[in-house]
C-alpha cells in the first residue's frame, strides 16, 4: 500500500469502527487528552475509565490541577500504579499555568520537553486535541507498525525504535489527523492484539508483511527476559489507642516517590529507634498474611505485623509522619500495596474480622 492508501483504509475503518465513545473522547480538549494519555501509559482503558471519570470531576483544568496538593493528586491515582506519571501531572500543571499562560503550546516538541509527555503523547496531544500533523508511537501502534513491516528486533532498541519512528511519520496523513491518530491506536487495541490479532478483520492485512509470512505473534520482538529479583521487607502497622496507623511519606524520588507508607525493616528489633522518636509502647506484634507485590524489575514479598501502641508521653508529629484514621481516612496517595494492608488492619482492628 501506499501512504495514501493506507491511510485511507485506516480512516475508512475508524468511520464504521473506531471508538468514538470514551470519556477524554467527549468535549475533547488538550488538558483531557493529556490526562487520558498520561493514564493510558502501562494501563489498560477498562481500568482508566473510572479513574478518569474521578479526576476530572475532582479537577476538571490544568489551573485546578496546578492548585491542588500534591497528595490530593496521589490520593486520586492511588492504585493506576507508576506514581512518576502523577507527580509529572502535577508538574507540567504548574509548568503551563507559570510558563504558557494556563494554554498547552500547539507545538509538539514544546509539549515533548514538559515533564512526563515525551515525543509519542506530544503527539498524540496534538493530533487529538489541537488537529495538527504528528505521529504517535504508543505500544498499540508500535504493534501495529512493526507487523505491517516485519521490523525486525526489540522496538525499546534506539535503532529499531528510530526506523519505527520513520514509518509512523511516513504514514500519517495530511488530513483527519485527530481521527487517523485515534484509529491507529484503536486497531492495536482491539484488532492488532498482542497474542491474538483479529488479522481478517484488518483493514491493512493485504499490506502486512507479517500477516503475509504467516507470522503475526513474533513483531514486534520481545524484550530479552530476564528473571526478575526478589526482595523481602517488613512493615510494621502501629496501631494507636484510636485505630489510626503511623505513615510516614516517602522521599520524591524513587520507589513510591511523594507516597505515604509504612515504616519498613528488615526485623522488628530494628524497631526501638522509631519508637523512641514517637515515644510509643509496643504490644505483642501479630503477624498478618504475606504480600507480594510485582514492580516492572523486582518482586517484594512483604511481611506485616500490626502491633498495638500506646502513647507514652507527648510528642510533637513531624512534618513527614502522621497517624491514618482508618475510620476516617484522609486523601492522600498511598502505595497500593500499603492501601491493602491498612484494609486489612481495618478489618481486624474496627470490624474485629480476620484479614
Amino acid at each position: 500500500m501506499t501512504p495514501e492508501q493506507f491511510g485511507d483504509a485506516v480512516l475508512s475503518w475508524y468511520d464504521r469502527h473506531g471508538r468514538k465513545d470514551l470519556p477524554w473522547q467527549q468535549g475533547i480538549t488538550p488538558y483531557r487528552v493529556w490526562v487520558s494519555e498520561i493514564m493510558l501509559q502501562q494501563t489498560q482503558v477498562g481500568t482508566v475509565l473510572g479513574y478518569f471519570d474521578r479526576f476530572m470531576a475532582a479537577l476538571p483544568d490544568v489551573q485546578a490541577l496546578a492548585a491542588a496538593s500534591e497528595d490530593e493528586v496521589l490520593h486520586l491515582w492511588t492504585g493506576l500504579g507508576y506514581y512518576s506519571r502523577a507527580r509529572n501531572l502535577h508538574k507540567t500543571a504548574n509548568l503551563v499555568v507559570e510558563r504558557h499562560g494556563g494554554e498547552f503550546p500547539r507545538d509538539v516538541t514544546a509539549l515533548a520537553e514538559l515533564p512526563g509527555i515525551g515525543r509519542s503523547t506530544a503527539g498524540a496531544i496534538a493530533s487529538l486535541s489541537m488537529g495538527l500533523r504528528a505521529p504517535i508511537l504508543d505500544g498499540n501502534v508500535k504493534r501495529v507498525l512493526a507487523r505491517y513491516t516485519a521490523q525486525a528486533g526489540y522496538p525499546g532498541e534506539p535503532r529499531v525504535a528510530r526506523q519505527l519512528w520513520e514509518v509512523a511519520e511516513r504514514y500519517t496523513p495530511m488530513r483527519r489527523v485527530n481521527h487517523y491518530t485515534q484509529a491507529m491506536m484503536d486497531l492495536g487495541a482491539t484488532l492488532c492484539t498482542r497474542s491474538k490479532p483479529s488479522c481478517l478483520l484488518c483493514p491493512l492485512r493485504d499490506g502486512c508483511k507479517a500477516h503475509l509470512l504467516g507470522r503475526e505473534t513474533a513483531f514486534p520482538e520481545p524484550k530479552p527476559r530476564k528473571a526478575l529479583p526478589q526482595k523481602r521487607t517488613l512493615m510494621p502497622l502501629l496501631a494507636n489507642e484510636d485505630n489510626a496507623i503511623l505513615l510516614y511519606r516517602r522521599p520524591s524520588s524513587g520507589l513510591w516517590g511523594g507516597l505515604w507508607s509504612l515504616p519498613e525493616v528488615d526485623d522488628l528489633g530494628e524497631l526501638q529507634p522509631l519508637v523512641e522518636r514517637h515515644g510509643l509502647q509496643l504490644e505483642e506484634p501479630h503477624g498478618l498474611p504475606e504480600l507480594t507485590h510485582t514492580f516492572s524489575h523486582f518482586q517484594l514479598a512483604i511481611e506485616p505485623w500490626l502491633i498495638r501502641v500506646k502513647s507514652a508521653g507527648h510528642v510533637v508529629a513531624e512534618a513527614d509522619w502522621l497517624w491514618y484514621n482508618l475510620a476516617s481516612p484522609p486523601r492522600l496517595g498511598l502505595a497500593a500495596p500499603v492501601k491493602t494492608l491498612l484494609k486489612r488492619a481495618a478489618a481486624e482492628l474496627i470490624a474485629g474480622e480476620t484479614p
